[in-house]
């Protein structure tokens, strides 16, 4: 009987030891592999960059876009604060629009999403209930 049981007992501790030697290869094989392909290799492609700024850069708006063209807004109407403050509400208000509309946008297909998961519901139930 304690011969059994010492055989059991090296037989799961080599099985144990076998395990922790294929993990670790495991680890060391994907961490080769990670470490030596190229993870980004849209990173140089410049015909990829010109696409993604002609995409920005299509909108119509006049309204700025990065930090400097607000500066330069900015310091062109300096001494009209007036007219500086309209701009701001113009531009405001351009902006609360082209969000509204996204978000009409988003709001409808979500209702047709939705409609469409009703139908099949229903669809699925009356199903169940013919058979």
């Amino acid at each position: 009987m304690t011969n059994l049981i010492s055989r059991t007992v090296s037989y799961i501790s080599s099985l144990l030891k076998g395990l922790q030697v294929k993990s670790f290869l495991a680890v060391v094989l994907v961490g080769f592999v990670v470490l030596t392909t190229n993870v980004a290799p849209g990173q140089n492609n410049k015909a990829l960059k010109e696409r993604v700024r002609d995409q920005i850069e299509q909108d119509d708006s006049q309204r700025p876009r990065t930090i400097g063209e607000w500066n330069k807004e900015a310091r062109e109407t300096e001494g009209a604060p007036g007219k500086r403050l309209q701009k701001i509400g113009e531009e405001s208000a351009e902006a609360f629009k082209e969000f509204g509309s996204g978000y009409v946008e988003g709001a409808k297909k979500t209702a047709n999403d939705v409609g469409d998961s009703a139908v099949q519901a229903g669809e699925d139930i009356s199903n169940k209930v013919k058979r």
